[in-house]
């Protein structure tokens, strides 16, 4: 798995048994090359020459892929490896939505059936393509009579809502580290702000949390998904920042997230008394913070004390997902993505 934080990849080996349960076996992580981060964070937009750039980048994607799945050690029969690619454009009201990756090459060089193209038959039935996990997420963390919420913090944010009487929904919250590490990046020219320290330091501008949160996307009701297509750089230089200190603008770009995920959670599962974090956000002690603050009759834990580390979830709601499509069963939920009907998903590159 390699998500909108552009951070690297995710690899897990899961034994996923025909009669339910998810034991990982192993977990490797990989840092993008900085070309190669730089590409893909260019190709989230029109340029010169993009359909052969993209070729490129897929083939590279496709080898650090490669190398994650390498990483993993020595591995028992495996029946296929999931492989979501990266996304670069995500225009589901428009019927596509484009993950980067040359999955032939991957399977090729891992000598493994490559199970890929996981969002696309969503969008074909007229949903979202996304979010795809919370079916994972109810398998995994969900409880019988007990409203519980499982939060993703990457480069956007996306709730599950796994109610207490079987029904689960979800949908992207908005940006999370996508606009919280542009920010850093460009002015600590560090990738991320480390734990969120800097942020803590700065004072919210109210103002300014005002016109980021007066952005139409949050009027929006379910089922509905976003991604770097609207928030990105360009997105963040249009709001009122003349004048603000950039720390000022952090701990706004902070509180902005936790208000996102806060505001949906009372809107569509008041009765949420817990939530489980995971993601590259799970670390961000500012962040968790502030959205300690504004749930403060939810109780926060972290996925790794519910059976699952952050930095695995996704991998292993992927891994799952091809699980599914080997044994030719749905993987999507028509109530969270929108879709016509439950659909198979992927394609699969044979070894």
């Amino acid at each position: 798995m390699s998500g909108t934080s552009l951070d690297g990849v995710d690899a897990v080996l899961a034994e996923l048994p025909a009669g339910g349960g998810l034991r990982v076996l192993a977990h490797a992580h990989l840092d993008f090359p900085g070309a190669l981060r730089a590409e893909l964070l260019a190709l989230n937009h029109s340029g010169p020459d993009e359909l052969h750039r993209a070729a490129m980048a897929g083939q590279e994607l496709a080898r650090c892929y490669a190398a994650a799945i390498q990483a993993l050690g020595p591995l028992p029969p495996v029946r296929a490896v999931a492989a979501h690619g990266q996304t670069v454009r995500h225009r589901p009201e428009w019927g596509y939505t484009l993950q980067l990756l040359n999955p032939a090459l991957l399977a090729e060089l891992s000598g493994l059936n490559v199970v890929a193209d996981l969002r696309s038959r969503d969008v074909a039935a007229g949903g979202q393509g996304a979010p795809l996990v919370p079916a994972f997420h109810r398998a995994v963390f969900g409880k019988a009579g007990v409203d519980i919420a499982v939060l993703n913090l990457g480069g956007m944010g996306n709730l599950s809502f796994l109610h207490g009487d079987g029904r689960t929904l979800g949908f992207d919250t908005g940006p999370a580290n996508a606009l919280l590490d542009a920010w850093a990046a460009h002015h600590l020219d560090l990738p991320f702000d480390d734990g969120g320290g800097w942020a803590s330091g700065g004072t919210v501008q109210p103002a300014l949390l005002r016109a980021f949160q007066a952005e139409p996307y949050f009027a929006l009701p379910p089922p509905r998904s976003t991604g770097r297509d609207l928030f990105d750089w360009p997105w963040l230089q249009r709001q009122p920042l003349a004048g603000i200190d950039p720390r000022d603008v952090q701990a706004t770009l902070s509180e902005f997230t936790a208000w996102s995920v806060a505001d949906a959670l009372k809107r569509h599962q008041p009765g949420a008394v817990e939530l489980i974090v995971c993601g590259g956000g799970a670390f961000n002690a500012d962040l968790l913070r502030r959205l300690q603050a504004r749930l403060p009759g939810v109780v926060l834990v972290g996925s790794g004390d519910r059976g699952l580390p952050p930095m695995q979830v996704e991998a292993a709601a992927f891994a799952w997902l091809a699980a599914a499509f080997v044994r030719q069963q749905p993987g999507n939920l028509p109530g969270v993505t929108g879709a016509r009907g439950p659909r198979v998903l992927g394609a699969m590159y044979p070894a």
